[in-house]
């Protein structure tokens, strides 16, 4: 899953004079996030060769400018939602900048969230009606949306079979909250870049899209 990042990482990085690519590995956390960060490191380093920089921030600051100083990509880690999108959101135009000049970006979970032009943040209700469990409201109950990093221009969701936020996408679409999305299931990475969208990993991507009689939702699974 990891391989198509590295390896445009790789080739940012040769462009740069570099053989090994620099990954900046951004942690927003409630405590000191080098176990995250141990995580990402085995796991970029188990897929190849790369020089993974942690970028541990505590929740409720930013995102240093510094931490994208020569780095060849980008990995946003999960967590709290909301608190990702605040500690990142002074950073959201040099990521822009970085991402539209060729640095690969990967968003896991509240990173795949705010990497949309529409983030849903988290919530597990719109108005009374419950939309999904509230363990998946990321410590909030109105369903809300913020505006995100803006490298897709559709709403991501996250763990999407695992946790049952599928239908939360749904009901936002239907309430005019978001125009459509796609929810991600665990395991599993969209893959977004020149040409068609492409799934890899061991669950699906569904798609959700407004429709006159509500939304039409289809899912797509990674293919051999």
């Amino acid at each position: 899953m990891y391989r198509a990042f590295l390896e445009e990482a790789t080739a940012r990085a040769v462009s740069g004079g570099r053989s090994v690519p620099r990954i900046a590995v951004i942690v927003v956390h409630d405590g000191d996030g080098l176990d995250t960060f141990a995580r990402f490191d085995s796991i970029l380093g188990a897929a190849g060769p790369c020089e993974p920089v942690s970028v541990l921030v505590a929740e409720g600051t930013e995102v240093p400018q510094s931490a994208f100083a020569e780095v060849d990509a980008i990995l946003v880690a999960g967590g709290l939602t909301p608190a990702y999108l605040e500690s990142v959101r002074p950073r959201f135009g040099e990521i822009r900048r970085q991402v539209a000049d060729g640095t690969p970006y990967l968003g896991f979970s509240a990173g795949a969230a705010i990497a949309a032009e529409r983030a849903i943040v988290g919530g597990w209700k719109i108005g009374d009606v419950e939309v999904c469990a509230e363990e998946a409201g990321e410590e909030l109950e109105e369903v809300t949306i913020e505006e995100g990093i803006g490298l897709l221009d559709v709403a991501i969701d996250v763990h999407a079979a695992q946790w049952g936020t599928l239908t939360r996408l749904i009901a936002a679409t239907e309430a005019g909250l978001v125009d459509g999305g796609l929810a991600v299931d665990e395991s599993t990475v969209l893959i977004a870049g020149d040409g068609p969208l492409r799934v890899a990993g061991r669950g699906s991507v569904w798609t959700v899209i407004a429709a006159e009689s509500g939304v039409v939702v289809s899912s797509a699974a990674a293919r051999a």
